[in-house]
């Protein structure tokens, strides 16, 4: 975004880093952060890896890496070899290291893929072959993603379902081949790729079934909402997958969807009830005449 103070943008950050703020506010000041980018914005965000809020650490993150900015590697390094930081919020700090994609940090994340926290060495294992795949392989038609966002791994260039479905769930499989095939079938957004992905719920790796409700998110088709409902609803499951699952409901954004979302704002899991907030708000947004979601910008100078 071109005409921006560097005033404006701390202004927003200082919505982001205030924790008297409600989640969604300070969510809407980091994607707006996001979309403006650059040394300042960045700088205001790497502030708020001190905060409580696992959720919002872990969004961080992801902002960080979709920015695709060299100057955020050594803030997401920090977070990686942070053992007192949870395993969600250095698992996407892994992540977002490997959308990155810079070559150099091939050590780190080799370092990495072995940590005793299995969110975090399987995501560095991703990392890994996904920056060997950037160096080695790389296809531009693949490396573009229709949802413009920088993913784990490139879509695999099968398009049968069938053989997709086959391959997503093969545990001896590596995740990254297994992703692609994930990210296959999220591209073809057919009934039948939709309910292939929703077996993914069934995998053993929490990582893997908290990516698939993070594509079902992207997606915001309807027919995958009773995958998501039931993985909201069941408690057992991983935190990391049901606040993903709470993200995707506010993506889609139905009245069900909404009427999921609020039985869940008190959940004892905060990353839970956190995500129920925000996804809430996102709900609203996405059924509202507003231009864009990350509009701090427009708050903070009004």
């Amino acid at each position: 975004m071109a005409n921006i103070s560097e005033t404006a943008v701390k202004n927003i950050g200082n919505v982001l880093n205030d924790p008297s703020r409600p989640m969604k506010e300070r969510f809407r000041a980091l994607f707006t952060l996001r979309n403006i980018g650059g040394e300042t914005a960045i700088n205001c965000i790497s502030k708020c890896f001190n905060d409580d809020s696992v959720l919002l650490k872990h969004e961080l993150a992801y902002c960080l890496g979709q920015m695709q900015d060299k100057i955020a590697i050594p803030i997401l390094r920090n977070v990686l070899e942070n053992k007192n930081q949870d395993p969600i919020v250095r698992h996407e700090a892994g992540e977002a290291l490997g959308a990155i994609g810079d070559p150099n940090l091939l050590e780190i994340l080799e370092k990495y893929q072995n940590d005793p926290a299995i969110e975090v060495a399987e995501t560095c294992q991703i990392a890994l072959q996904r920056l060997n795949w950037v160096r080695y392989e790389s296809n531009e038609n693949l490396s573009k993603s229709k949802f413009l966002s920088i993913d784990p791994a490139p879509p695999s260039s099968e398009e049968n379902v069938e053989s997709l479905r086959s391959t997503m769930m093969d545990e001896t499989e590596s995740l990254f081949e297994r992703y692609r095939a994930m990210f296959s079938l999220r591209n073809l957004g057919t009934t039948e790729s939709i309910n292939a992905l929703g077996e993914g719920f069934k995998a053993s790796s929490a990582l893997f079934r908290h990516e698939v409700a993070f594509i079902f998110g992207q997606m915001q088709d309807e027919r995958s909402i009773p995958f998501l409902k039931q993985t909201l609803e069941d408690i057992k499951e991983h935190e990391m997958v049901r606040h993903e699952a709470a993200e995707a409901l506010g993506s889609i954004a139905t009245d069900e969807c909404v009427e999921v979302l609020k039985r869940y704002l008190n959940d004892p899991r905060p990353v839970v009830r956190e995500s129920c907030e925000v996804a809430l708000d996102m709900s609203e947004y996405e059924n509202s005449p507003e231009f864009q979601y990350a509009n701090t910008l427009v708050t903070v100078e009004s």
